[in-house]
């Protein structure tokens, strides 16, 4: 094994790669992750500290009066600890992970990803980036449903800086939705972040009241046209179905214009 090859795999050059293939690249939150890890050996033996793969996505943050994006690792999973890889050695290394429940939904402009990575001792670390959908769970749509019912229309998903509501992620998704009929007149928008508990699920509801002769006027320019609400929906709940669910939003919704 020359020097000059151990100098170019520390660069990347000749060395180890990593790629990933899953099983299905459409999962749902709470859901599983599979599929297989194929290493080949490059053209020195490298020592791997560990193989590992993590799912990703981005989030907005405001610096300086700037929204800059940044990236948040929103589940990291251990594939192997260490072994020395063989020059030219094919592996595979199957997996099968529970995805979290928090898992962003990739609705609009919101991307998750799965890396995968070696990490190689006083080398360049190859990795592999592979996109997933992640689709809503079924209480997820019949919540989506409800609100449908309900006249409004989805207008954006975002991922947001927020640690104080994300839980262990530094951010909160956020479904942002207009009135359309009913409510139209009544709210400028409706703001939902969805909270899987288990059986049950709560909602965080951001009603924004719009702006309705001087005292709305004065109340908007304070910030107290907005009220913050906490929603608990049991599976009993979701079981009866959109309707059911549609009429229970609509009912906490009236209480607050």
């Amino acid at each position: 094994m020359s020097f000059f090859k151990k100098m170019l795999a520390s660069v990347g050059v000749g060395a180890a790669k990593v790629n990933t293939e899953l099983d299905t690249p459409e999962v749902m939150p709470g859901g599983v992750l599979s599929g297989t890890v194929y290493i080949q050996g490059g053209d020195v033996e490298q020592n791997v500290d560990r193989i590992y793969l993590t799912i990703n996505t981005h989030y907005i943050r405001e610096r300086d009066d700037r929204k800059v994006k940044e990236t948040a690792v929103v589940a990291k999973y251990l594939l192997t600890e260490g072994f020395t890889l063989q020059p030219g050695t094919k592996l595979e290394k199957k997996f099968t992970f529970d995805l979290p429940e928090n898992l962003p939904i990739t609705l609009h402009s919101a991307e998750v990803w799965v890396e995968t990575g070696l990490d190689i001792s006083s080398a360049v670390d190859p990795s592999d980036r592979d996109r997933l959908r992640v689709v809503p769970t079924q209480d997820m749509r019949t919540v989506l449903d409800a609100i449908d019912i309900l006249g409004f229309r989805l207008r954006e998903v975002t991922n947001d800086y927020a640690p104080k509501l994300g839980g262990n992620l530094p951010f909160v998704q956020e479904f942002e939705f207009v009135p359309t009929n009913k409510f139209r007149g009544y709210l400028d928008e409706l703001e939902v972040m969805f909270y899987p508990m288990g059986d049950s699920m709560e909602l965080l509801l951001q009603i924004d009241r719009r702006a309705r002769g001087l005292g709305g006027i004065f109340s908007e320019a304070m910030g107290t046209d907005e009220s913050f609400v906490r929603l608990h929906l049991y599976d009993r709940h979701l079981e009866r179905g959109a309707h059911s669910v549609a009429q229970g939003i609509e009912e906490v919704i009236s209480k607050h214009l």
